[in-house]
């Protein structure tokens, strides 16, 4: 880290999602309740997977690594933003905001790959399923995992380093409830060309293949299941990846509004904070519940999981 960056500023402050100080304990309720939701759900996810056998395949274990991503993505910015809420504090220390953006970019960029590699493992099944148990063996189910974290953490490690190189001595008012690289890189009062072009290009390389890698699996799956001859064919190849499909248009439809709709207008601001809520408090929420509802394999499994709770307290009593 640039020492002249801990003489010129030592912290940030962040906006948060409202400046009415009336609505700030509402506000408290409502994301304290939808913080427990996403708890509650993706363990529930993870408990369901880790006890049911027959879910123990590459499918349910890449399932089980989002719904990790979804509590962790969650935990590095709810808890902070919870915090000031309540106590009407909005700073955030420089090591504070570091590593806060470090965990999130990371997070983030792993659940881009891990959609891929979802994508990919939904494109085996349907248009390979004879080949599928050789081809999407446990080991390299385990190694596409462990790069896709690899992947997210070394290029949030580029990126956090190139933004906290920069010189920061001008405002400190960060127009968001927690640090990300557009908003502190525009605080700097240096050459930003290094950290902007670091971000276009490494992050156009990864995002955009990992979106490609996606959007040309599904292409193919589409293509498979409107070649199967039986409507009941069909609709059972398409219940395998609705719900993958699902997540994938509300992680990449929220991201891509949060991003590509830049503006410097105050109410263009307010609104972006508000977009930005949608895209890392709302989403981590939904994703249980899609997989829950839509997917009956996982429904019987907390079914079974739930029951079997309710009835051991029931013996027990």
């Amino acid at each position: 880290m640039d020492v002249g960056n801990l003489s010129t500023v030592t912290q940030f402050v962040l906006m948060g999602l409202s400046d009415l100080p009336e609505v700030r304990y509402p506000l408290f309720v409502v994301f304290a309740v939808i913080y427990q939701i996403t708890l509650a759900g993706n363990g529930a996810i993870l408990l369901a997977l880790g006890m049911e056998r027959k879910l123990h395949t590459p499918m349910y274990y890449l399932l089980a690594n989002l719904s990790l991503l979804d509590i962790f993505c969650s935990s590095t910015t709810v808890p902070k933003m919870l915090h000031n809420l309540l106590s009407g504090e909005n700073s955030i220390s420089f090591l504070g905001c570091a590593v806060q953006l470090y965990f999130l970019v990371a997070l983030m960029g792993t659940e881009v790959f891990l959609l891929a590699v979802m994508a990919y493992d939904r494109y085996v099944a349907i248009c390979f399923p004879l080949r599928y148990a050789l081809i999407m063996t446990k080991v390299r189910c385990v190694q596409l995992v462990c790069g896709t974290w690899a992947a997210g953490f070394l290029n949030s490690l580029l990126h956090t380093v190139s933004t906290f190189r920069l010189s920061f001595c001008k405002s400190n008012l960060v127009n968001q409830y927690y640090c990300d690289i557009p908003q502190i890189v525009a605080l700097s009062c240096s050459s930003t060309y290094m950290a902007e072009m670091l971000a276009l290009v490494i992050g156009g390389i990864f995002g955009t293949s990992a979106f490609l890698t996606t959007l040309v699996s599904y292409v193919y799956i589409i293509c498979t299941i409107l070649r199967i001859q039986s409507a009941e064919g069909k609709r059972r190849a398409f219940s395998t990846c609705a719900s993958h499909l699902l997540v994938v248009c509300l992680f990449y439809g929220t991201a891509i509004f949060t991003y590509m709709r830049r503006s410097s207008s105050q109410d263009s601001l307010s609104r972006d904070r508000l977009v930005s809520m949608l895209y890392g408090v709302i989403t981590p929420m939904l994703n249980p519940l899609i997989y829950s509802l839509r997917n009956t394999e996982v429904k019987g499994a907390l079914m079974r999981v739930l029951c079997g709770g309710a009835c051991s307290r029931q013996v027990e009593h």
